[in-house]
């Protein structure tokens, strides 16, 4: 079956241009012009990723995105029309995949959605299931534990956990981390990294200052700090 994509934009010709682009990589679209639209869209079309522009006349795209995290998992990309880093990584914070600046090249749109949904949930194998210092990271449920207690993440922040909790002591940069997790031709700034790195700590109830999981390298990355035992 083909991925579907919710171009999310209250400019018309915006969508429509999106739309053949996407149509033309195989994908199936769906078009939203406003906020309200679009999280009826996400609930009953269930698409498998969302472009979703920041300024509609409705709800704030922000707003947006924090309604849907709070009943989805499904990838967003963030289109802002905002030069600010503060706000690209501010949409991140709250559990954006990836975001696309205004002006944009279509075929830069299409090149990105094709790098997200490259990290498909549950591809590549059956990854092991990890436990180390009370926290339990589970692949297959796509469920997170610390002290038996459940941990909420975004998709994207399960698998930079895994990522690292399956390596424990390895150092990983912050552009091997975007290769691992976000694919390779991923064209955004590599604070996104730390950005959900700071999210994943806040989740767990970990402390950069004196880590129980996730470790910072100075000048370097991040690794996992805590003894693992990986379930085969």
């Amino acid at each position: 079956m083909p991925h579907s994509v919710l171009v999310v934009d209250d400019e018309p010709h915006i969508r429509r241009v999106l739309r053949g682009y996407l149509e033309a990589d195989g994908y199936d679209v769906i078009e939203a012009a406003t906020g309200s639209q679009a999280l009826t869209s996400v609930q009953s079309r269930r698409p498998d990723l969302v472009l979703l522009d920041i300024r509609l006349p409705d709800l704030d795209g922000l707003e947006v995105l924090r309604r849907i995290r709070g009943f989805s998992d499904v990838y967003v990309v963030l289109v802002t029309a905002r030069a600010e880093e503060v706000d690209k990584l501010v949409g991140l914070a709250v559990g954006a995949d990836d975001y696309i600046t205004k002006p944009f090249a279509p075929r830069e749109v299409a090149a990105r959605v094709r790098a997200v949904l490259r990290r498909a949930r549950g591809t590549g194998g059956a990854p092991s299931r990890v436990v180390a210092a009370g926290l339990t990271v589970d692949p297959e449920t796509r469920e997170v534990t610390v002290d038996s207690m459940p941990v909420e993440l975004s998709a994207l922040e399960f698998d930079l956990l895994l990522a690292l909790a399956q390596a424990p002591g390895r150092v990983y940069s912050r552009r091997q981390l975007l290769e691992k997790v976000w694919g390779g031709d991923f064209f955004g700034d590599e604070r996104v990294v730390d950005v959900h790195i700071r999210s994943i700590r806040r989740a767990l109830g970990d402390d950069a200052t004196a880590p129980r999981f996730i470790g910072t390298v100075r000048g370097v990355g991040y690794k996992f700090v805590a003894a693992s035992e990986v379930d085969r």
